[in-house]
């Protein structure tokens, strides 16, 4: 166990965030049948659009989507090891969030976030808000998700 969990952030400080910077992330994943299975189950979403090939074939996509939740899920954890590990006090909300293609099992997913705003804390002055918009593309190079969250993030100047 560490001593500071502090000495292991890979995340960036309140003051390492400039407005318009973009950050594309490394890792990938390809979205498998499992996952999309294991999530729908987990979460008690048994829509047939994720889970019933024969329903899907009549549908306008033809085939099985990919839970949008878990589209959204995998893109806002991918972020944390670059932007948000050991540096943020809290997750204050998502403002937005929208899914302008499908996921297919076997979509490849590729993330990048942008930092949007960001400003002090009126309430805490050790901390800084920040707003972040993450995109998901798949290897088609479409976006598949836009969210933007907003979270309350450490100021390395107040760490002493």
């Amino acid at each position: 166990m560490p001593a500071n969990y502090q000495d292991l952030a890979t995340g960036k400080y309140y003051e390492e965030l400039e407005v318009g910077v973009t950050y594309r992330h490394s890792i990938t994943r390809t979205v498998t049948e499992t996952d999309n299975l294991m999530f729908s189950a987990l979460t008690h979403n048994m829509a047939w659009l994720h889970l019933d090939d024969e329903y899907c074939k009549t549908t306008m996509f033809g085939k099985r989507l990919v839970n949008s939740n878990f589209t959204l899920s995998l893109v806002a954890g991918v972020q944390v090891m670059d932007l948000t590990l050991g540096t943020t006090v809290a997750n204050l909300g998502y403002k937005e969030v929208t899914f302008p293609n499908p996921v297919f099992i076997g979509d490849t997913i590729y993330t990048e976030t942008e930092i949007i705003d960001k400003r002090e804390s009126k309430s805490r002055p050790n901390a800084g808000i920040v707003e972040f918009e993450t995109r998901g593309r798949n290897q088609r190079d479409e976006i598949v998700v836009v969210l933007r969250r907003t979270g309350l993030m450490i100021k390395k100047s107040s760490l002493g």
